[in-house]
């Protein structure tokens, strides 16, 4: 099929001018270029209060772009009214899908599943409770088309209130990237933006404990770091509670480093290195006759016995965790199990 006589008679004049021959030009309304395809990934838990005005705002965004956009809300076990609206909202787009778990088994298990469904040639994730702003994501979008696998949303801290939460993040991520191999950006959120290549690449590590930001930055694909103020939370309050953030942490700590091992390690040299010192020592009075001297005590006795029974349970409770962390991975038990799947 080619065009019509009278578009080719309107646009010849400049076809001339620019050099393109017929051939071209039918060959391009032939074979349209590719649309970009886009998936946003949205996991949720108990966001009843904010969910359908947070759509809103992303359908704000969306629909003045020029990309088929596909929205996988994953309800990581909702308790509230929180399936009830997600249903209502894909029954009035056929662009949403609803992911739904059989109980709750975390954010990052959501992330994943929302990952694992993704289709798109983009995939952007966010959080379902306001925070990361969605008029960010057609600038996300423009730094995958210049060629980046990995758009990493940064927080930025300047000007936050100072807050318990913001003082562990900072030494979390100080810890993380002095003990491991892989860097990770202090303030980076679970609010990127990954290419296909990077998203294959992803679904292609099915590790049971995951923390997806290190696992991402660990990848090496070619990233850059997006700034963002965090906005506050539409209504309710943070579902990450304390319990929460410290396992992420231990599963980001004992997945991504081997350093608790090698620090009790060296803690055990060093004991055995002052145990040496101390058996020269009291050789020292025997060998140079003032044995007697020497003054039977517990005390320094029971102080060695308890610094070295000490360091060793703390090994061995090192030991332990790695233990139980490669129980979890040979059961090769799924990291989400979905409950039903709804279009």
């Amino acid at each position: 099929m080619g065009i019509q006589p009278a578009k080719w008679s309107l646009q010849v004049g400049i076809i001339r001018k620019i050099g393109i021959t017929r051939g071209m030009v039918e060959y391009f309304y032939m074979f349209p270029q590719h649309k970009l395809t886009v998936d946003l990934v949205i996991p949720v838990f108990d966001e009843a209060d904010v969910i359908e005005q947070i759509y809103a705002q992303i359908r704000a965004v969306v629909d003045s772009l020029p990309y088929d956009f596909h929205v996988l809300f994953v309800d990581d076990g909702s308790r509230d009214g929180t399936p009830d609206s997600l249903r209502a909202i894909a029954a009035g787009d056929p662009r949403v899908t609803v992911l739904s778990f059989s109980r709750n088994f975390g954010h990052q298990a959501a992330l994943t599943a929302g990952i694992d469904h993704s289709r798109g040639d983009i995939v952007i994730t966010l959080d379902g409770d306001g925070q990361h702003p969605p008029e960010m994501i057609p600038q996300m979008i423009d730094l995958c088309q210049q060629g980046y696998d990995i758009v990493q949303a940064q927080r930025i801290e300047a000007g936050r209130a100072f807050s318990f939460k913001q003082v562990t993040s900072s030494a979390f991520y100080k810890l993380i990237n002095a003990i491991s191999g892989t860097h990770i950006e202090a303030g980076a959120a679970d609010f990127r933006a990954l290419s296909r290549q990077a998203v294959d690449a992803l679904k292609a590590m099915p590790e049971y404990h995951r923390f997806l930001r290190g696992m991402i930055s660990w990848m090496g694909y070619r990233s850059v770091i997006l700034p963002y103020h965090e906005t506050h939370r539409v209504a309710g309050r943070s579902k990450y509670s304390f319990g929460k953030m410290f396992r992420l942490a231990m599963d980001a700590l004992f997945s991504f480093s081997l350093m608790p091992l090698y620090i009790g390690m060296t803690l055990g040299g060093v004991l055995l290195c002052l145990a040496a010192a101390q058996i020269i020592y009291v050789l020292s009075f025997w060998l140079t006759g003032r044995a007697s001297e020497l003054v039977a005590g517990w005390s320094s006795l029971m102080s060695v016995t308890l610094v070295i029974g000490g360091m060793v349970m703390i090994l061995l409770g090192f030991i332990g965790v790695y233990v139980g962390y490669i129980f979890q991975e040979v059961k090769k038990r799924p990291v989400y199990l979905l409950k039903k799947e709804e279009k």
